[in-house]
């Protein structure tokens, strides 16, 4: 397809420049009806999941009230999980209406995270971003340009239900997340000046612009931090890399200038059940008890050290110096949370992953599993040494960790690159079709 590989300065400014209307709403979010996924009962003091029905491939929720004061019951396992483990339940999804959100945030969610997949399925599937894209079109701009005016619309409509958290927690939660193109995945300087352009044109305060982790993006990731604005930095899947990020972060808050930096936070996303994915095909490969016996645990193994990297980056006299300037920890962010093999249990990257100033980003079906039936306590650094002891083990049989990481980058670049290609072309055939405009 005709697509560009970068959105530039100009295109970015241009378009933000305009239609700031809001078009036309529909009640349906991904294709499902909202008032069939959320139902409001009194027969409990607690939102219960009924995980054995399914409407359209989306799991119904079940928001109780209680009588007295008539006041909603907000509490659940979301709540106690930050309130009793410092730890921030995100959803990991969004799409219109963005109202569809609310019940979720009243059940405890505090954060959105996006990305190219989510925007593909949301926006080729739905039939509310219809009347925005044919005036976009209409108007003139390309399909490309018009694909980031839908984007923008709901980044900025979600921001403004989750500023509340972040004003109530002085800017250490309530964040919403959308990605720099994914074609620029191995472009620094582009990647800088989109994420500049991206912030500027979003214009919340409570929006992190995220920055994928691979290696050319990495010095992208410290002058942007270093500009003042706020990052996710995603498709982490390596302790190595990991660390890498973290010191970008410090090294874009040093090189800042500024003398006030509680206002420049971060995330580093770091993925999961992906991880198990590749490496549990390995251990089939080598076939050996030892090796069938480690499947289903590399991905927790390697969070839990991750943890303990956190903890050690974020301390001593470096660390120190930046505090007195008000900077805030890159909270270590849980991604990839859904359990991609089904003999596992469907909590298995939430549970085994709870733990101070942290995030855990869930999808539909990882959030209200955890919600029915999660249990609440810390567990990430609950046995660092057995943690220690799987890394090493799958070292010994010949797993190795950096292909692993270099592998999973590619595999999440790639992907991203593919849903974002076809969501520009499922747009030209919209627009074609409506004989509107062609690239």
């Amino acid at each position: 397809m005709a697509s560009i590989s970068k959105l530039s300065a100009s295109a970015f400014a241009n378009s933000a420049a305009s239609f700031r209307g809001s078009s036309q709403q529909q009640p349906m979010c991904c294709g499902v009806d909202p008032r069939k996924r959320i139902e409001k009962s009194i027969s409990s003091s607690k939102l219960s999941v009924r995980a054995s029905q399914r409407i359209a491939g989306s799991l119904v929720v079940r928001c109780s009230q209680v009588d007295g004061n008539g006041s909603s019951v907000k509490r659940t396992t979301l709540h106690d999980l930050y309130e009793k483990e410092g730890q921030s339940p995100w959803y990991d999804n969004l799409c219109r209406p963005v109202t569809d959100l609310i019940p979720l945030i009243e059940s405890g969610v505090r954060g959105v995270t996006s990305n190219p997949a989510i925007f593909q399925k949301a926006i080729s599937t739905s039939s509310a971003y219809n009347d925005q894209f044919k005036t976009l079109v209409q108007s003139g701009l390309d399909i490309e340009t018009s694909y980031w005016e839908l984007v923008v619309k709901d980044i900025q409509d979600a921001c403004k239900l989750f500023e509340s958290i972040y004003d109530d927690t002085d800017g250490g939660d309530g964040y919403v997340s959308v990605e720099v193109s994914p074609l620029l995945a191995e472009d620094t300087e582009n990647t800088i000046e989109s994420a500049k352009w991206l912030h500027q044109w979003v214009n919340c305060r409570n929006v992190y612009i995220k920055i994928p982790a691979t290696a050319p993006c990495i010095p992208s990731i410290k002058e942007v931090i270093a500009n003042g604005i706020s990052v996710n930095v995603t498709l982490i899947f390596s302790l190595a890399r990991y660390e890498a990020v973290i010191d970008a972060y410090l090294d874009g808050l040093e090189a800042s200038g500024l003398s006030d930096l509680s206002r420049v936070t971060s995330v580093a996303s770091f993925f999961v059940s992906r991880v198990d994915s590749l490496v549990d095909k390995m251990l089939e490969k080598i076939g050996t008890p030892e090796a069938l016996n480690l499947r289903g645990k590399a991905a927790n193994a390697q969070a839990a050290l991750a943890f303990q990297l956190y903890q050690k980056k974020f301390s001593g006299p470096r660390w120190e110096a930046l505090v007195k300037k008000g900077a805030k920890k890159q909270r270590l962010l849980w991604a990839s949370t859904s359990v991609k093999n089904p003999a596992y249990p469907d909590t298995l990257y939430v549970a085994p992953l709870v733990g101070p100033d942290t995030v855990s980003t869930m999808p539909d079906q990882a959030l209200l599993a955890f919600i029915d039936h999660g249990t609440v306590s810390r567990t990430i650094d609950a046995n660092v040494s057995e943690a220690e002891g799987i890394y090493n083990a799958l070292e010994k049989l010949g797993i190795d960790w950096g292909y692993v990481g270099s592998q999973l980058e590619l595999e999440g670049v790639d992907s991203f690159k593919k849903s974002f290609d076809s969501l520009l072309d499922s747009l030209q055939e919209k627009a074609n079709s409506l004989k509107l405009v062609s690239l």
